[in-house]
């Protein structure tokens, strides 16, 4: 043994570590969303005997999680049904919670594979063996391996912005949950269509102080035929002030600036509600190769099959109608999965 040890001896000593490389998860299908489309596409792929796993950013069916408490649905049950499952309610129309329960139960009797809280980051490769790179709230990363890909990433997650100054104060928000923290405050809704004219509607009956703004010269004709004439009541009886053909000019603090048909006006304000719709995720989209239309930003795809311009990628849901979120929903983009799966039987099962 030499009296000192040098670096070189150190070196040779030393157990030698090599670096593993990080485990990779393989499948036949990944599914890239777990809301009630992908939940849908997840189910029809396992029918057919494929291993698929379903990955989302956020927990099970986030978007409907994000929805206001006690929001009741529009449509009735039946139509909101996937895998074949009936949807029992205690009223004529589902409440969210309801939902939820509903898609619980959905993925445990199929024991579908889903990966909550895992944020897709790259999809790499090509038809019959993409690379899929994620990572979790911790920061790890995630590797999967996959033969097709399916797109059913919806468009709550990415809200339109104001792009005004302001927009970015604490006060802003592009979501409405629940109206008891607006209770004795002056509150801005921005926004014409069915979010804004319920938000608005709600928090007056709570005890807020409302103001709804809209661009538009009137509440939007497809607001809910049963919620359209109330909120017209109300802004008409002086409950709910209302600016048509305006638009918000600047936030602060505690005010905010319109542009009217007037001139500018100075509100006093404590929240500002920007309900003024969503985006499907459209740099995501073109990172994977789909091309989107210019006009509409609808990716380009078969319209029976709904495959990509991307051999083996496909899209679900109303990522589908790309800006006219309006023309898809539950009640029909949950028969996308139907539509992606005879596609698969044929490319992976009857062509082996």
């Amino acid at each position: 043994m030499p009296d000192f040890l040098t670096t070189e001896y150190v070196a040779e000593t030393l157990p030698q570590t090599k670096t593993k490389p990080r485990p990779e998860m393989r499948c036949d299908v990944l599914v890239i969303g777990a809301g009630p489309t992908g939940l849908a596409c997840a189910i029809d792929a396992q029918r057919l005997g494929l291993k698929v796993i379903v990955v989302d950013k956020g927990c099970l069916v986030n978007s409907l999680f994000h929805y206001p408490a006690g929001m009741v649905f529009f449509t009735t049950p039946e139509l909101l049904e996937i895998g074949d499952i009936p949807f029992t309610t205690s009223l004529q129309k589902p409440t969210r919670e309801e939902a939820l329960e509903y898609y619980r139960k959905i993925a445990e009797h199929y024991r579908v594979d889903v990966r909550q809280y895992v944020w897709i980051k790259t999809v790499t490769g090509q038809d019959g063996n993409f690379a899929i790179t994620a990572t979790d709230r911790a920061g790890r990363i995630h590797d999967f391996r996959a033969r097709k890909v399916i797109v059913a990433t919806g468009y709550y997650d990415l809200a339109n912005q104001l792009s005004i100054p302001g927009e970015d104060l604490p006060k802003v928000s592009h979501y409405y949950a629940e109206p008891h923290p607006y209770y004795d405050s002056d509150v801005l809704v921005i926004g014409g269509k069915n979010s804004a004219a319920i938000a608005s509607l709600d928090l007056w009956r709570h005890g807020a102080r409302v103001t709804l703004v809209h661009r538009e010269s009137q509440v939007h004709n497809h607001v809910k035929y049963w919620i359209k004439p109330d909120i017209e009541n109300r802004i008409k009886n002086g409950d709910i002030k209302a600016y048509f053909n305006s638009t918000v000019q600047e936030i602060d603090v505690d005010y905010v600036v319109l542009n009217t048909p007037r001139g500018p006006v100075r509100l006093k304000n404590d929240f500002v509600l920007a309900l003024i719709g969503y985006h499907p995720d459209y740099d995501f989209l073109r990172s994977m190769g789909i091309e989107l239309s210019a006009d509409q930003c609808r990716p380009v795809c078969d319209p029976i099959s709904l495959e990509s311009n991307v051999p083996g990628i496909y899209v679900a849901g109303v990522i589908v109608a790309g800006s006219r979120t309006n023309e898809i929903f539950i009640e029909n983009g949950r028969f996308h999965g139907r539509q992606i799966a005879e596609d698969l039987k044929k490319k992976l099962l009857l062509a082996s």
